[in-house]
C-alpha cells in the first residue's frame, strides 16, 4: 500500500531540493530519516518535515508499521515563482525570481524494486559483460594485415618544394 505527503509552496529552488531528494530515494524510512538529520542543507529539513507527514500518514490513516516502510518516490515540482525588482545602475532595474517548490514523497509498505546502489551494480555488471564480449571478438576476428597495409602508398600533390 502507497502513502503520500505532500509539502506546497516550499520557499526554497527546486534545483536545490533535487538534490537531496535524490539520495533517499528507495531507502528505508529510517535510513532516510538518519540521512536527512546529518545532512547540512536547508532542503533536508524540509524533506524530513514532509518524510514524518508521511510516517504518520501511514501510521494513523493505513495502520501501517514505520519499520517496514520504504520511501518509493521522492518528487520535486516547481511551484509558482514570486517576481521581484531590484534596482540598478542608470535607473534600469533586473528582475529577481524567488522559486519555490512542491514536494511529494511517497511510501510503500512493498519491497523496493531496485535502490540506487542497485541500479548502479548492475549498470557495472553491464560494462564488464560488454567489454567481455567485446574482447571475444576482436580475438575471433584478428586480421593478419591491418586495411592501411593493403592500400597501395600514394604520394599527395601540392606545392614543389623551395629550392
Amino acid at each position: 500500500m502507497e502513502v503520500r505527503s505532500i509539502y506546497k509552496y516550499a520557499r526554497i529552488s527546486p534545483f536545490k531540493v533535487r538534490e537531496v531528494t535524490r539520495e533517499i530515494q528507495g531507502l528505508p524510512v529510517s535510513a532516510a530519516l538518519d540521512l536527512l538529520a546529518f545532512t547540512p542543507k536547508k532542503a533536508a529539513f524540509l524533506i524530513g518535515k514532509t518524510l514524518k507527514s508521511a510516517i504518520a500518514n501511514a501510521e494513523n490513516n493505513a495502520n501501517l508499521k514505520p519499520d517496514g516502510l520504504v520511501v518509493k518516490e521522492a518528487i520535486v515540482g516547481e511551484g509558482p515563482t514570486l517576481k521581484r525588482i531590484m534596482a540598478r545602475a542608470r535607473g534600469s532595474a533586473s528582475r529577481i525570481l524567488k522559486r519555490t517548490s512542491h514536494i511529494r514523497i511517497v511510501l510503500s509498505d512493498e519491497i523496493p524494486i531496485e535502490t540506487r546502489e542497485t541500479q548502479k551494480a548492475k549498470r557495472e555488471q553491464g560494462k564488464k559483460e560488454l567489454k567481455k564480449q567485446a574482447t571475444a571478438g576482436q580475438a575471433a576476428e584478428a586480421p593478419t594485415t591491418s586495411a592501411a597495409e593493403k592500400r597501395p602508398k600514394i604520394k599527395k600533390a601540392g606545392k614543389k618544394p623551395k629550392r
